[in-house]
Formats: C-alpha cells, sequence, structure tokens
C-alpha cells in the first residue's frame, strides 16, 4: 500500500478531521469515566492480599498463548494460502458469471470498470454503484459548505437504487426501482375521487360550483287560437 502524501491539501482536510473526531471520543470517554478514573488514581479501594509470586504467575498464564501463536511452525502456516473450496467444485468458474450483476441487467462494464473481470475471477461484486466525480469533489473542500456532513447529505438526496446495486436491508425493498413500474403515473381515462379531495382540503367541504347545476330550459308561450 503506498504511503499518505500528507502535503495535498484534500488529505490534509480528512486528517484535521479525524484528528478533531479523535479528540471529541477521547473528551466524550474521559467525562464519562471520570469517578472511575478518580476512584482508581485516590489508590483507596480494597486490598487484594495478593503476593509477587500470584502476579507472576497469572502473566506466565497469560502469555502461554503467544509461545504457540508466534511459534515458528505457527507462523509458516499462517503465511500458506488457504485453499478455498470453491475452486475444487466443478462449475463453479461459471456460477459467478450467471448470477453477475452484469448478467442480472443490474449494472455494465461501461459505467462500472470493476465489473468487467476473467472468468476465473470469483471475487464478490462490488456493493456500491460508483460514485460521481462532481459529488466526491465536495469531501476534499473545506467545512462549512463542503466536507464530509455536506457530502453525505448530497448523497442522502439520491436514491438507495443508484447508490446501490441491490437492496442492502429489508426496508429498501418497498419502492425499490418503482420507475420501472407500469403503473406509475396517472391514468388518461381513469376515475377522478372528486369526493375524496374536497374531504381532504384545506377548507372543508364547499358547494359545487356554478356549472355543476342543471341547465335552465327555456319555455315558449303557447299560442292563442
Amino acid at each position: 500500500m503506498a504511503k499518505l502524501d500528507i502535503t495535498r491539501p484534500e488529505v490534509i482536510l480528512f486528517l484535521n478531521e479525524a484528528y478533531e473526531k479523535e479528540k471529541r471520543l477521547r473528551t466524550y470517554w474521559v467525562s464519562k469515566h471520570n469517578e472511575k478514573i478518580q476512584l482508581a488514581a485516590t489508590l483507596t479501594r480494597e486490598p487484594t492480599n495478593y503476593y509477587e509470586q500470584d502476579v507472576i504467575k497469572q502473566t506466565m498464564i497469560e502469555g502461554l498463548a503467544t509461545i504457540t501463536r508466534d511459534h515458528k511452525t505457527s507462523v509458516r502456516n499462517r503465511k500458506k494460502v488457504p485453499i478455498r473450496d470453491a475452486r475444487s467444485i466443478p462449475g463453479i468458474e461459471t456460477l459467478r458469471h450467471e448470477n453477475s450483476l452484469i448478467n442480472l441487467g443490474v449494472g455494465t462494464a461501461k459505467e462500472d470498470p470493476r465489473l468487467a473481470r476473467p472468468d476465473n475471477d470469483l471475487s464478490p461484486d462490488p456493493l456500491m454503484r460508483p460514485v460521481e466525480a462532481k459529488t466526491k469533489k465536495i469531501f476534499f473542500k473545506p467545512k462549512p459548505h463542503f466536507g464530509k456532513e455536506k457530502y453525505l447529505h448530497v448523497r442522502a438526496k439520491i436514491l438507495p437504487e443508484n447508490r446501490y446495486y441491490l437492496p442492502e436491508c429489508a426496508s429498501w425493498e418497498y419502492g425499490w426501482r418503482l420507475c420501472d413500474s407500469k403503473m406509475v403515473g396517472k391514468a388518461m381515462f381513469g376515475r377522478n375521487w372528486v369526493l375524496h379531495k374536497t374531504l381532504q382540503n384545506r377548507v372543508g367541504p364547499t358547494r359545487d360550483p356554478d356549472h355543476y347545476k342543471s341547465p335552465v330550459l327555456a319555455s315558449f308561450p303557447k299560442c292563442s287560437e
């Protein structure tokens, strides 16, 4: 992994936000456990009557686990690449592509180059769609008009289906890709709920408009004989 260039302005802004967050969390932790810290610092606790041998014994017992962990045999086994069961199952190479995001019609390699992979690549597909370059610039600009909070605020206005390939939680299943439904939109020859709209308007029920009244029929005088 390449070292972080701390001379770049966007990296400096990121580190400042990280330092402020860490300082805020440390201050909160100290204020939360202030009573326990004072109790431990005053040394007014009841004596435990531990001997020096008891302390050494407990330290040795806790250190026995590191002997097995740091043994040369254990180190050699940890460096070995584990054998994946998926590679030994017949037909597993084609299984991923049959259920990939491209075959499902959710994403394309043109929009997301991460989806274009060879057949022997068994790594999982990405969960999130690529972020626009215009939106990324908000994250690296100074606060208060930009920064991490502004970036998250802008991303929250985007529909989940435009941010992720598939629903990541149960609440997204309701209304997911609703724009693809043929039932969206008002029917051209559908019924109009006049009574429903009238009862739920701001002023309540009103009288019928003048053009709703019955037409006045003109009467002609009878001809006299």
